[in-house]
């Protein structure tokens, strides 16, 4: 847990529209932080969607342009852990610390729910906030992913079988040295954050987001005897991957890119990190408890 906080100024608000609830949640958080004389900026997609809602809701709000963002203290993701996802690619190197408000289901990365808005950010403007230092991995440009400061990812760098080809073969290689060949669906490379995301669905163990891990997680492997690994994040992981289709997909956070067979993709730890904000108090091991009823007898 990080370094606590009390000066906010500038919030950007990012959210996800489609949300059930959006328009209300977005209206209470933007009323209490004009209330608590926080300048608001935001994001292009949520000022015209709250405009074509109701004009009035974003009066003195300003549209957040890319040179706001230096002077942002923090950033609100509005949605579920998808959207922090987003926000958190948005906001790339800068190390603003996000605070997520859930309006979905689970909200591993969320500290805030739907019903709490008032109380909980009119805590954390007059409490201040704590921070966790989460790592990211970072790919490099292959296939469609040309750019690299998309080929980061916060939860995982997925490398997947086509939708309807068979599977695929990832040979693995750990510092220049053969570590296996994975015959399967695919193969999750997942940072601690992402251990409670798409690793978690295919049995990898949940890893605490301050250890300086990565997970190699294979999807439906095609032997008895592959089992998820956890590794340094100092290591440099390189993949070949074969297969009888033409492409392959990479999924980085959800976000999926067709590369061809034979291509060689390298993975090592970002050079920058995302702070997730939390309310003092608020622990990892406690959202745990809450999300996965975690002790809870039936």
């Amino acid at each position: 847990m990080g370094e606590s906080y009390s000066q906010i100024k500038n919030v950007a608000i990012f959210g996800s529209i489609h949300k059930n609830g959006f328009v209300q949640a977005a209206n209470e958080l933007i009323d209490v932080l004009k209330r608590n004389a926080v300048s608001v900026f935001l994001d292009n997609k949520v000022a015209s969607f709250l405009s074509s809602s109701d004009a009035n809701l974003i009066n003195g709000c300003k549209v957040l342009e890319d040179k706001d963002l230096l002077s942002i203290d923090m950033a609100l993701s509005l949605g579920g852990d998808g959207t922090f996802l987003k926000t958190a690619q948005a906001i790339g190197a800068l190390e603003i610390p996000i605070l997520g408000i859930n309006l979905g289901h689970l909200g591993f990365l969320t500290d805030i729910s739907s019903n709490e808005i008032l109380q909980g950010i009119d805590d954390v403007l007059k409490n201040g906030y704590s921070t966790e230092c989460r790592s990211l991995i970072k790919m490099n440009p292959a296939g469609q992913l040309t750019d690299p400061s998309k080929c980061v990812a916060l939860n995982e760098i997925a490398i997947l079988k086509s939708e309807t080809s068979s599977m695929i073969k990832v040979n693995a290689y750990v510092n220049g040295e053969f570590l296996c060949s994975y015959r399967a669906d695919g193969l999750i490379v997942s940072t601690p954050t992402g251990s409670t995301a798409y690793a978690m669905s295919v049995g990898s163990s949940i890893v605490a987001p301050e250890s300086h891990n990565v997970i190699l997680a294979p999807v439906a492997p095609h032997t008895l005897n592959q089992r998820p690994i956890v590794l340094p994040d100092d290591r440099t992981l390189e993949f070949e991957v074969a297969g009888r289709s033409e492409n392959f997909l990479v999924s980085l956070d959800g976000r999926s890119y067709h590369c061809k067979i034979g291509s060689k993709l390298t993975i090592c730890k970002a050079p920058y990190s995302v702070l997730v904000a939390k309310r003092k108090g608020h622990t990892y091991f406690q959202t745990l408890r809450e999300k996965l009823n975690w002790g809870q007898t039936n």
